[in-house]
């Protein structure tokens, strides 16, 4: 069974979304990108203050609260189930919770082929970078350019310290092969 999934994990800032825009470009068939973020500017505003919804601290860090874990897992289905249907699908995530994270999308993957892709950044590199879009809560990078990847497995890894995102995504879709 051919690979119609391809899940990128990494902290904030670490490039992830550029790798997925240039996984599209350099891959020969049509995929889908959807990513965490896409999720967030879905929800209504509320959600983004609320203790129940997802709130980010002048420290950078990210709290979640119950609804936000709600509509999260009906997002997680609703991409697998794209790509059940037969879409390719990218997806730009970041596991805030690890091992517990990755294991919400085996549960709504299984059965399917996925390549599992770690996107690994220095954290001073990553600070850097969310600096320069000024989109984001300053912090945010460091506090997750490593915490994300605890007790996560993977197929692949790719650092974008160094490299940009074309050559990543080039290193990705040779393993898709």
């Amino acid at each position: 069974m051919t690979t119609r999934t391809i899940i990128l994990n990494g902290g904030s800032s670490s490039g992830k979304s550029g790798i997925a825009r240039c996984l599209q470009a350099v891959l020969p068939d049509p995929w889908l990108a959807f990513g965490i973020d896409d999720l967030i500017r879905a929800m209504p505003a509320s959600m983004r203050t609320s203790d129940a919804g997802i709130e980010f601290a002048p420290d950078g860090g990210v709290l979640v609260g119950p609804e936000f874990r709600a509509l999260e897992a009906a997002w997680v289905e609703g991409v697998a189930a794209t790509a059940r249907a037969g879409a390719r699908v990218v997806v730009d995530e970041v596991f805030l919770g690890g091992a517990a994270s990755q294991q919400r999308w085996r549960k709504a993957l299984d059965g399917l082929p996925v390549l599992w892709v770690g996107v690994r950044c220095d954290g001073a590199v990553a600070a850097g970078r969310e600096l320069a879009r000024g989109d984001r809560v300053t912090g945010m990078a460091v506090s997750q350019a490593d915490i994300v990847h605890e007790g996560v497995f993977y197929d692949l890894e790719v650092d974008t310290t160094r490299a940009e995102a074309m050559e990543c995504a080039r290193t990705i879709a040779a393993r898709l092969g």
